[in-house]
């Protein structure tokens, strides 16, 4: 057990399965990792408002990654201790960009309210974009392009209704910012394109949480799913992903069971060689 001083994993589609929970063994897995002393850490594009619906006070976590890397949060004692914020000048351009390719796209507030966002319709049929600012609609706004004075932002999210030639099409005209890509977790299919500050990713965000921790990163293990995955399993030591992934992503990396089959655990005790 002391060759490994951290696990960190995706959530949705990796720990989290269809049903949005965690199975017994993985909670299991996650107990006995922090009774050995190995730090937990979830890697995730959710907001806090997001995790917070999800996860109870006492859930066996040490630090979250949260908004794909702008944040990292102390579970236990909720400290916010590490952000990253997009300046207004990067926010305005990346909305000229996505005004003229005709984009469906939010802009969220600042960590720690950015679950808050405004948005704006193509007019495009796009169900994943409705469904998304359907689900937060309480903290939805529509965006008026005659008034843009948003200033700064966490994020942006712009959805592509399953077009990667869009999606590339946009981001080659994009400077200056962090462009993450990621499969919806609505439809799953939909291509997502977040926008963050240049230097955003999971895998940075991990970096500077080992440091902090004083952890070398020799001795860690990742776990994902998708895209947004990559930067932090390119980071840890023994980098695995589920088998439910994207084959192009399970050709780059070692490969569990599915994240309904309690992947999280059985990549683990690979690199442990005991059953937890």
């Amino acid at each position: 057990m002391s060759e490994i001083e951290l696990v960190a994993t995706d959530l949705d589609g990796t720990l989290l399965n269809r049903n949005k929970t965690v199975s017994a063994d993985d909670f299991s897995t996650l107990n006995t990792l922090g009774d050995k002393n190995i730090y937990r850490v979830f890697a995730t594009g959710r907001t806090l408002y997001s995790l917070k619906k999800i996860f109870t006070d006492d859930f066996p976590v040490d630090y979250i990654i949260f908004s794909s890397g702008a944040g990292i949060l102390n579970w236990k004692t909720k400290e916010l201790i590490f952000t990253k914020i997009l300046k207004k000048k990067h926010v305005l351009s990346v909305c000229d960009v996505f005004f003229e390719n005709n984009v469906d796209f939010t802009i969220h507030k600042k960590i720690p309210k950015n679950h808050r966002f405004v948005f704006n319709k193509s007019g495009k049929r796009n169900n994943d974009f409705d469904s998304y600012c359907n689900f937060y609609k309480e903290f939805a706004e529509p965006l008026n392009q005659r008034s843009l004075n948003f200033g700064q932002s966490t994020q942006l999210l712009a959805i592509f209704p399953n077009n990667i030639d869009m999606f590339n099409k946009v981001k080659d005209q994009l400077s200056d910012v962090k462009v993450i890509r990621a499969t919806s977790p609505i439809d799953e299919s939909s291509i997502w394109m977040e926008i963050f500050p240049k230097n955003v990713s999971k895998g940075n965000a991990l970096i500077w949480l080992c440091k902090k921790l004083a952890v070398d990163v020799k001795k860690t293990i990742g776990i994902g799913n998708d895209y947004n995955d990559e930067d932090f399993l390119n980071v840890t030591k023994h980098s695995f992903v589920v088998e439910n992934a994207p084959e192009e992503i399970k050709q780059k990396y070692s490969l569990t069971d599915s994240n309904q089959n309690s992947g999280f655990t059985k990549a683990v005790e690979q690199i442990l060689n005991s059953p937890l």
